[in-house]
């Protein structure tokens, strides 16, 4: 750009049309300067003859005339050529470049000054936004933004033995665990006292081992079987672990208050006391659960997986399986205090008629004992029936050691009962949330695995998360974790399988048949060597093999017909035998079948059990 320099005339003659300023006379009589302002096009040498001068004159002329000689000419170089006389004009020239450059650089500041402020504000309104949207996601959808913000990453429903085992074991493997639990006071039960070594492995492998310290349990090493006034004892094969390996039994409540405590102690792991009325379901996919605080507000939590562990009693169990509960029984519980078992550190089982009865020590000087009533009702506790059947009827089965121990447990009163319930697992897959623990698989509590397959399903459950960073795309989740129905039948199936047929073939029968297998039973397990080690290691959760149970199971069989055939066999007693063997397969099947002949005993031929993790 050119600047050219300003410009001086004086005594400027009237121009003719084409002239580019205009005069203006002032009526004084000095004669003034004139000042000329001249813009300037310096584009090309052209231009410059063209250039548009503005004059204000302000001398003052008289009536005689004056003509001023002087005159402005251009060159083609642009620079214009200027005469000085005595008055003197001054003219500047400027560039219209430099007046429209600033002007364009002051719209622009202030475009770029309100475009910035309209930022500012739209991030502020945005920021409300959001605290608005998070109100609003009760009436709303829950977005994923939501769900990956709301700093939960798993809400369990449930702080009993499964559920505050697995807080614990999410929440030590980094992941956002929110436990909401009815009551959180320390639970008073009669069953979940008695953990098999497998179980306790399971503990040892999750880092809860310490949870079954200073709650005064009792070390477990087997069992002793009564029948008729004989006994066998039976231990756990426990030679290849370490010395400190062995079962457990202990107040159930005091169990889950450790466990509770230890999850509480992680920084990511929040327990809540509520209930748990629904689950929040969107598209088919569970989003959360609504619950009712104990001060009876209806609130909601959002996260990516709901654990559902609310026990036996679950109340949202038919939303994410087809449930098939039987109750054959019930158990009716004493405390029997200041009692010697006849064998230490074993619980006891006699075969008592109708149904078996379980002695197990809970605490140093307190031992629990659970009898079995057959079906639904139990004789009332309120107007003494129940007291009646207890001395009557069961007592005199009893050991003598035992007897009077009982009896003055019956008359302090503290009776109690529980209904005994088996349920196979029958899935259905659902995103977002999974079952496990008692309310989603039951066996009979005769042989104490319930404990046992809820820790081992923590830990598949837990490798099956480890590889997943990301678990909030909740249908790939759910497709993965079918992996996990097929992956736990080893030990669960075993364990179920074996409580049921144990529960059958240990209660008392009017067949001749079911008579001779009770009978069988007991005696295959006397032989000791591998027909006791065997049966007691798949009880105990040490060899977790269908297989194995299946052979057992029939070898006690053949075992009662080759009783009942030696020394010589008759008509009657090969009938016998033959409705023996029939009704071991009667025993025995339904249960397979309920547990699935393919997951049980070919689980690597299911496409879900190779299913590899979602990629992240």
């Amino acid at each position: 750009m050119q600047l050219h320099k300003p410009i001086f005339q004086t005594h400027l003659p009237p121009q003719p049309s084409s002239q580019l300023f205009a005069q203006t006379h002032l009526p004084h009589k000095t004669h003034l300067p004139s000042i000329s302002l001249c813009f300037h096009k310096p584009t090309t040498p052209e231009s410059l003859t063209s250039s548009t001068c503005i004059l204000t004159q302000t001398e003052k002329r008289t009536k005689q005339g004056h003509s001023p000689s002087s005159s402005c000419s251009y060159s083609s170089s642009g620079s214009c050529n200027s005469s000085f006389n005595s008055k003197m004009a001054t003219m500047m020239a400027i560039d219209p470049h430099v007046v429209w450059t600033f002007l364009a650089s002051l719209l622009g500041f202030l475009l770029l000054f309100l475009l910035r402020r309209r930022n500012y504000g739209n991030a502020t309104a945005k920021d409300k936004g959001n605290v608005k949207n998070k109100n609003k996601t009760s009436e709303d959808h829950v977005s994923e933004e939501c769900l990956k913000s709301s700093g939960t990453d798993v809400i369990i429903v449930g702080a009993g033995v499964a559920g505050a085992a697995l807080a614990h074991t999410l929440g030590k493997e980094g992941r956002r665990v929110r436990v909401i639990e009815r009551d959180l006071t320390e639970p008073d039960r009669i069953v979940g006292e008695l953990l098999q070594p497998g179980g306790y492995l399971k503990l040892i492998d999750l880092g809860l081992e310490d949870c079954v310290e200073e709650i005064d349990a009792q070390r477990v090493l087997g069992y002793a079987l009564f029948k008729d006034g004989k006994n066998t004892t039976l231990s756990y094969p426990l030679e290849q672990f370490h010395s400190d390996v062995a079962g457990r039994s202990f107040h159930n409540g005091r169990f889950i208050q450790r466990m509770r405590e230890k999850a509480a102690t992680l920084p990511n792991v929040q327990l809540e006391q509520g209930t748990v009325t629904s689950l929040l379901e969107e598209n088919g996919i569970i989003k959360g659960v609504q619950y009712k605080t104990k001060d009876g507000q209806e609130l909601q939590a959002h996260a990516p997986l709901t654990i559902v562990c609310d026990g036996c009693f679950s109340n949202l169990r038919r939303t994410l399986c087809k449930p098939q509960v039987e109750a054959p029984s019930c158990f009716v519980g004493l405390i029997l205090e200041n009692c010697e078992l006849p064998f230490i550190n074993h619980g006891h089982v006699i075969l008592a008629d109708p149904s078996p009865i379980l002695f197990y020590q809970i605490s140093s000087t307190e031992v629990r004992c659970l009898v079995d009533v057959p079906g639904q009702k139990v004789p009332p506790i309120a107007n003494g029936a129940m007291a009646n059947y207890l001395k009557n009827v069961v007592a005199p089965q009893l050991p003598p050691e035992l007897h009077d121990p009982f009896v003055s447990a019956i008359d302090k009163g503290n009776i109690r009962t529980m209904p005994n319930r088996s349920m196979p697992a029958n899935p259905q897959p659902t995103p977002g949330a999974l079952l496990m623990g008692d309310a989603f698989n039951m066996r009979h509590p005769l042989t104490g695995g319930g404990m046992t397959v809820a820790l081992s399903d923590i830990v598949i459950l837990r490798d099956l998360l480890k590889p997943l960073r990301d678990i909030n795309d909740a249908p790939s989740l759910c497709n993965y974790l079918e992996s996990f129905y097929t992956l736990r039948k080893p030990v669960s199936s075993t364990i179920n399988t074996l409580a049921g047929a144990l529960y059958k073939v240990f209660s008392a029968s009017p067949d001749q048949a079911r008579k001779e297998m009770r009978q069988a039973c007991f005696d295959y397990l006397s032989l000791g060597g591998a027909c006791s080690t065997g049966p007691v290691a798949l009880l105990s959760g040490l060899n977790p093999r269908p297989l194995s149970l299946v052979l057992h199971f029939f070898a006690v069989a053949i075992y009662g017909v080759g009783r009942l055939l030696l020394p010589f066999p008759s008509p009657k007693r090969i009938w016998i035998g033959v409705r023996l063997i029939w009704g071991a397969a009667g025993i025995i099947f339904p249960i397979i079948k309920a547990e699935g002949v393919r997951q049980m005993f070919f689980p690597a031929t299911i496409p879900a059990y190779h299913r590899a993790p979602p990629a992240n």
